[in-house]
């Protein structure tokens, strides 16, 4: 007990000697502050980070936040800190400064560019070895994510005057991991054939010279998961998991990418409702319940869950619901999703500033237009959700991160942390078939100079053509959420040794397009062509009164209404389209227009059926013979069996195309043949076509009769690309018609 009180009574006297020490030693009153070690900072420089001035009293937390403040300065490897006879005495060891960055073993300048893209030091700048350390890391995932996975970065120094040095970076490129194979396994449900044509990562091929996706990329396998998993989610599969992607070494220098996948059961809409604020009007809601109800046992779908929120937004801006948010309640019934929507009105708050960081090259106006949201308005949750899924869909950027953080006042601070990724894309591609040879090659970049423009130039070579085009367009012009386009266009069509001419036509073109209601898009523009026309002995009477030069100018409206539930491969829905182009000067004076109309649906699992109609229609309102560049030949893609060019009136023996074209299509996938192959896909199509109408000459027959054929169609992926074959019947043609049984295309990248 005795031991007890003494240790006790030890430990105040301890406590209390401690006190009175620590604070005689940092309780005086500063005089005098002298600075030593320093060699090229100035003691003024040093003196302005202080925290501690003339006749400050230190204390220990006052020297800790001192000290702590030089060294954020990064200027210094070591700062000691003292007090002797009321002087505060820091002494410190400058860091070097680094005169030159050299990045040793890279000889491309673009690939340079890639790798050092984000480092944080920079001539001129201190060194800090954690820094260095962070860009050597930083550099060795910048070369894995450009294929270099075989790549090590060395740190070398070389010591200058003046307490400067050279930091070199020493680099090994090694080898680029090539993709050799890509592999979908698991309860995958779809064939690797369609699963490939998804993602963007490709397999290697020696052929394959330009294309960069050949080569494994951390990143562009990363978005590759996203595509797959919103592909498996817009067809049904809520509870898809997409989680062990994987590459394995089959090589020294190449890789097999392996997708595992786990699709889990096909899902439906259950019970959809919205539960309201109770001083809210449900008829301002109305058009979304009507939604709701017709989502009922549909396949689930992201899309349609997108649909559901614009609806929303909708209603929060016509109405002025302005500080609302949204919780989703879900719940699986056997293989029904139930939702509930409960809408919520919160407490309202401003938006008092938004802080963009990141965006090295994209311009902050291109990315403050996808803001639903903007400093001043009420905070609302559902548009600032919007505004970075906006930012997302641009496709600018590797991530996209954001927070909202709340004042003393509970105001918003939103901030936005971008990390900029390549835009730029070059390509080229190659196809031969029975109806023909193509090579094709484009530049394009989605966003120049980072403004948010695209443009894009390409070439297409046929056997008996070349064309090319480049094209500029804003997405966003002049902040009117209206796309503007416009394009150089030059076209050569030689056809003497079959047809005895030859056409040039070169020319520009400008359009604006937008949305006036939900999924219908309004398209206006103008184009204007100079085209030559030459014939030689062999041309018909046709071709040879055509001979000459044309100028055109035509004005373009279009209408696109597009109800489909996704935009590539649909599996319901519908979209038509309709084109009229208008003379404005002509020699001819040739309205066209035109009516596409395609309708997808699913009559049993994992097919997919689509039917469509197509008309055009091609006459001078002036009662003038119409162009041979403006008469109507029908692709062999609507009308399979046939030759392209191969029906419709003749003049002589050659095809002069109408100045009327219809088209119906049937098309239905067969997925229960060959069901264990994962690289052909069957389908079986009913195709029925007409060609008719000569304006230049009421001798000639208008060949008005219906087309018709039916087939089968394999699509098969080869290791040399995708092979599409097609066997089909005539099942009602014209005498003069040229039929083709059997025909292939083979296409490949590179």
């Amino acid at each position: 007990m005795a031991n007890i009180k003494f240790i006790t009574k030890f430990l105040k006297i301890f406590f209390f000697i401690s006190f009175i020490f620590t604070n005689n030693l940092y309780g005086d009153e500063i005089k005098e502050i002298s600075i030593t070690g320093n060699q090229r900072i100035l003691d003024e420089t040093i003196k302005s980070f202080l925290t501690i001035k003339i006749n400050d009293i230190a204390t220990i937390e006052s020297i800790n936040d001192l000290t702590k403040n030089l060294y954020d300065t990064n200027f210094f490897e070591n700062v000691s800190v003292k007090i002797e006879s009321n002087v505060l005495i820091i002494d410190v060891k400058e860091n070097p400064i680094i005169q030159n960055i050299i990045y040793d073993g890279i000889k491309s300048e673009t690939l340079k560019e890639k790798v050092i893209q984000n480092t944080k030091l920079i001539e001129r700048s201190p060194y800090i070895d954690l820094f260095v350390k962070n860009d050597s890391e930083l550099i060795l995932d910048n070369l894995k994510n450009n294929g270099y996975y075989f790549s090590s970065v060395s740190i070398k120094t070389e010591k200058l005057e003046n307490n400067t040095i050279n930091l070199i970076y020493q680099i090994n490129l090694g080898e680029k991991a090539k993709i050799k194979k890509i592999s979908f396994i698991g309860n995958k449900v779809f064939k690797d054939k369609r699963l490939r044509s998804i993602i963007l990562s490709e397999e290697y091929k020696f052929w394959k010279f330009i294309s960069g996706k050949k080569f494994l990329n951390e990143n562009l396998v990363k978005f590759d998961q996203r595509l797959l998993k919103n592909y498996y989610l817009n067809q049904g599969f809520y509870n898809v998991d997409i989680s062990t992607t994987f590459a394995k070494i089959i090589n020294e220098d190449e890789f097999e990418l392996i997708f595992n996948i786990n699709a889990g059961e096909k899902i439906y809409f259950g019970d959809l409702d919205i539960v309201l604020p109770i001083n809210y009007d449900e008829s301002d809601f109305s058009k979304l319940f009507i939604q709701l109800t017709k989502l009922k046992n549909q396949p689930y779908s992201i899309n349609s869950i997108e649909k559901i929120t614009k609806e929303i937004d909708l209603i929060v801006l016509n109405e002025q619901y302005e500080t609302i948010s949204i919780d989703v309640v879900e719940k699986i019934n056997g293989n029904n999703l139930n939702l509930t929507f409960q809408i919520k009105e919160e407490e309202k708050t401003f938006v008092k500033k938004i802080n963009i960081y990141g965006n090295n090259i994209t311009r902050e106006n291109v990315l403050r237009n996808q803001f639903e949201i903007d400093e001043g308005d009420f905070y609302n949750e559902i548009l600032y959700q919007k505004t970075i899924n906006n930012i997302k869909s641009l496709n600018f950027f590797k991530t996209v991160e954001s927070q909202v953080l709340s004042d003393v006042n509970g105001d918003k601070i939103i901030e936005i942390n971008v990390d900029e990724k390549a835009t730029g894309e070059i390509g080229a591609s190659a196809g031969v078939g029975t109806s023909g040879e193509s090579f094709g090659f484009f530049v394009k970049e989605n966003n120049y100079l980072g403004k948010g423009l695209s443009i894009r130039s390409d070439i297409t070579l046929t056997s008996d053509s070349i064309k090319g085009s480049f094209s500029l367009t804003n997405p966003n012009y002049n902040d009117t959420d209206k796309s503007v386009s416009t394009s150089i266009e030059i076209t050569e069509i030689d056809k003497l040794s079959d047809f005895g001419y030859k056409t040039n036509r070169n020319g520009f073109a400008y359009s604006t397009n937008f949305e006036i209601y939900e999924d219908l898009i309004f398209g206006i523009g103008n184009q204007n062509y100079y085209e030559k026309i030459e014939t030689d002995s062999t041309a018909s009477s046709l071709q040879k009164k055509q001979e000459g030069d044309y100028w055109d100018s035509f004005l373009n409206l279009n209408f696109i209404y597009d109800k489909r539930n996704q935009k590539f491969k649909p599996t319901n829905g519908f979209i038509n389209s309709y084109a009229i182009d208008v003379p404005l000067l002509s020699k001819t004076n040739t309205l066209s227009n035109t009516f596409d109309y395609k309708m997808f649906t699913e009559l049993y699992e994992n097919n997919t059926t689509s039917l469509g109609f197509y008309l055009k229609a091609s006459k001078s309102i002036t009662n003038d013979n119409i162009k041979l560049t403006e008469r109507n030949y029908l692709p062999s893609s609507k009308l399979r069996g046939f030759k392209t060019g191969g029906v419709g009136p003749k003049d002589g023996a050659d095809f002069i195309g109408g100045n009327y074209l219809s088209s119906f299509n049937f098309n239905t996938s067969l997925p229960k043949i060959l069901e264990e192959n994962d690289n052909i896909d069957f389908l079986f199509f009913i195709d029925a076509a007409n060609v008719w109408g000569v304006d230049y000459d009421t001798s000639i027959d208008d060949s008005n009769k219906i087309r018709s054929s039916a087939g089968i169609g394999i699509d098969w992926f080869t290791a040399i690309g995708p092979i599409n074959f097609t066997i089909s019947q005539p099942l009602t043609k014209a005498d003069s018609d040229s039929t083709e049984n059997f025909s292939f295309n083979l296409g490949t990248t590179f």
